[in-house]
């Protein structure tokens, strides 16, 4: 096991120069929706539409965007921790695919744009091909809609567990791009103090 492990967390910031638009910032997403009206499993149950219109308009606009200079220097980072013996481990809350494209695996603690889930059996399709569909059923148990493989508000992020283990051999922590106040990047920052 490497004696030095590098942590990184990533947050919107590091895709916004890239076109990608935040939550949060004035003329982010949630712009002309409030989050419960798209982003909680009370949304999708009350207005399936409305949420699935939501996510393929986000699915859209990342065919339209590349990973920005930030991705490829995160990337050049992780290449070299690693030639030099120092294991490195990115976490992202972002929902896009730009560390991949750059090259680069990450920990999605909020989900992936690209992915559908079945709520029922958790069968997963990856891939942007499906943009232009109104409903995809599970290919695997036929439920009617699956639906996009996002953490909603009031859902467990993805990986808790496999975050927690990069945490305790954590010997540098680097938090990029995020405010740090969604939970758990939150109890991350705190935890790297």
């Amino acid at each position: 096991m490497p004696k030095h492990h590098v942590v990184v967390l990533t947050g919107a910031g590091v895709s916004a120069d890239s076109g990608v638009a935040t939550f949060r910032d004035a003329g982010g997403l949630w712009e002309g929706h409030r989050p419960e009206q798209v982003a909680t499993p009370e949304a999708w149950e009350c207005d399936r539409a409305l949420v699935w219109r939501f996510y393929q308009a986000r699915r859209a606009q990342l065919r339209t965007v590349q990973p920005n200079p930030a991705h490829y220097a995160l990337r050049a980072f992780a290449d070299a921790c690693r030639e030099a013996g120092v294991a490195f481990t990115l976490i992202t809350q972002n929902v896009d695919d730009l560390h991949e494209r750059a090259r680069l695996d990450a920990i999605h603690m909020h989900g992936e744009l690209a992915s559908l889930r079945c709520e029922r059996c958790g069968h997963k399709v990856r891939g942007l091909d499906y943009v232009e569909l109104s409903f995809l059923p599970c290919a695997h148990c036929g439920h009617d809609a699956m639906r996009p493989d996002i953490v909603w508000f009031g859902e467990i992020p993805f990986f808790l567990d496999e975050i927690d283990r990069a945490m305790r051999t954590c010997t540098c922590f680097v938090a990029i791009g995020t405010s740090g106040n969604v939970w758990p990047a939150a109890g991350l920052l705190g935890a790297a103090r």
